[in-house]
């Protein structure tokens, strides 16, 4: 199997941003965002995808963390699309039920070329550290639209907001696993009854 690596870099006079992914990894990760709670999420995104990662994020933090977490999910995004292909032999979807203590999220997700956020989930704080905790959304939305994929993620219940925020991207991981593996028995076929997952408006 050709090896499904991506590299992207993605430069802006509000962000600079390398990423570089290997979907067929161990979960190894190098993270590095400038936004202490951000790193710790995404660390928790690689490890539990087993999607090796490397971020490399330099942002405008001296105004807010926005652009920093925006543009990174925007990069990572690309870089899972582009390391996709064209999306032969994957299994597509991918759910997860993720429970941290008192907190229950759940996650369902299609590499479907249609990107959507369906996000059902809130805080009672509004930081995470010097992390925004309305940049959760940004985040995933931004991640969804670069990488064309259509992505739901409801906490059906939680009190901590830690748990919230971590049970969120640990859903996404498993999920993404899962999503992304090759199907054995369909390994030369994309998933598709339209032949093809590769842009916006484009799956079935």
């Amino acid at each position: 199997m050709t090896a499904r690596t991506a590299s992207i870099s993605r430069m802006t006079k509000e962000t600079q941003v390398e990423v570089h992914v290997n979907l067929d990894g161990s979960g190894t990760y190098d993270v590095s965002t400038g936004i202490g709670f951000l790193d710790h999420m995404l660390e928790q995104l690689s490890r539990h995808s087993l999607i090796d990662l490397t971020v490399k994020t330099t942002g405008d933090l001296h105004i807010d963390g926005h652009h920093t977490t925006e543009d990174t999910g925007i990069a990572l995004g690309e870089a899972v699309a582009k390391a996709l292909g064209d999306r032969r032999g994957i299994t597509r979807y991918g759910d997860a039920l993720i429970p941290m203590d008192e907190t229950l999220t759940r996650v369902a997700l299609d590499i479907s070329g249609r990107p959507y956020l369906m996000w059902r989930t809130s805080f009672s704080q509004p930081k995470l550290g010097t992390l925004d905790t309305e940049m959760f959304k940004e985040f995933f939305a931004a991640f969804a639209g670069a990488a064309g994929i259509t992505l739901h993620i409801e906490t059906l219940y939680g009190v901590n907001n830690h748990h919230i925020g971590e049970s969120c991207f640990k859903g996404v991981a498993r999920a993404l696993r899962a999503a992304v593996a090759i199907d054995p028995r369909k390994s030369d076929a994309i998933p598709s009854t339209k032949g093809t997952l590769g842009g916006s408006g484009a799956g079935a």
